[in-house]
Parts: structure tokens; sequence; C-alpha cells
């Protein structure tokens, strides 16, 4: 990936539904090469998707959490294996320090998110867990 690619990215993540056009002319190239590039980004997985950011209290029924998970030994790649099959896990987070995984976590009721976290906890490898409930978004920008 070049300037270029992570400038497009960098729009994209602002904005998703910036158009072809709109790209091109902001950053001084054409059309062509606009479509050429995410067409090979979303061929190297580099892009995932297109998805719609929703203010978190805009679903007041949607619990949400974050669950720190420390993890023994080397089995990292397996354990986020097992955690990607999970329902209740929206998103995992590599960190460094006391926890290996951030886990964001969301579910639609108390005991959805009592049975994840069981669920969870249970996966051979996983040495501890710390789990906090998500109460309020401060947007910053």
């Amino acid at each position: 990936m070049d300037s270029l690619d992570h400038q497009i990215l960098s729009y994209l993540r602002n904005d998703a539904r910036l158009s072809v056009a709109t790209l091109a002319k902001k950053l001084g190239v054409s059309r062509g090469t606009v479509c050429n590039r995410i067409a090979r980004m979303e061929r190297d997985h580099i892009i995932l998707g297109y998805t719609v950011r929703v203010q978190a209290d805009a679903q007041p029924q949607d619990i949400n959490a974050w669950m720190s998970i420390a993890i023994e030994g080397h089995e990292t790649s397996r354990i986020v294996r097992d955690l990607t099959g999970e329902p209740a896990v929206w998103a995992l987070h590599d960190t460094n320090g006391r926890w290996d995984l951030l886990a964001e976590l969301r579910v639609t009721s108390i005991a959805q998110l009592s049975d994840a976290l069981e669920r969870i906890r249970l996966i051979k490898g996983i040495s501890a867990t710390e789990t906090s409930l998500h109460l309020k978004t401060r947007q910053l920008r």
C-alpha cells in the first residue's frame, strides 16, 4: 500500500458513502485509478466491507460490554478463531500490557451476556478475564 491507498482509506473511514468521482476529485486522480485501487484493496482483504456507524445510545435495547482477556502461552491464534464463532463477540482487538485481547461484546439482555461470558471463560487457554459494561459514549470528533 502506498500513500494514495492510505488517503483513499482515510476518506472512506470518514464517509464510506463517498462516490468514486468525489474521491477522485479530492485526490486529484482519475476515477479509474480510484476504482482500481478500491477493487485491489477489497480483493486483498484490506477493505473487508462497508458499514453504518450508529450512535451507541441509538439502540438502547442493546447491551455493550468490553471483555479483557489474558491468554496462556502461545494460544492467541486458536483463541481468536474460537472467539470469531461466538455470536456475542462483535470485534476483537490485540492489546499489550496485562491483557492480550479486548473483546467488544454486544447482546440484547443480561442473560445473553451472562451466557456469553460463561462460554468465553470456558475456552481452553484463557487464563483470566475482566468485563466492563459500556455505559455511555462521548463523541470527540
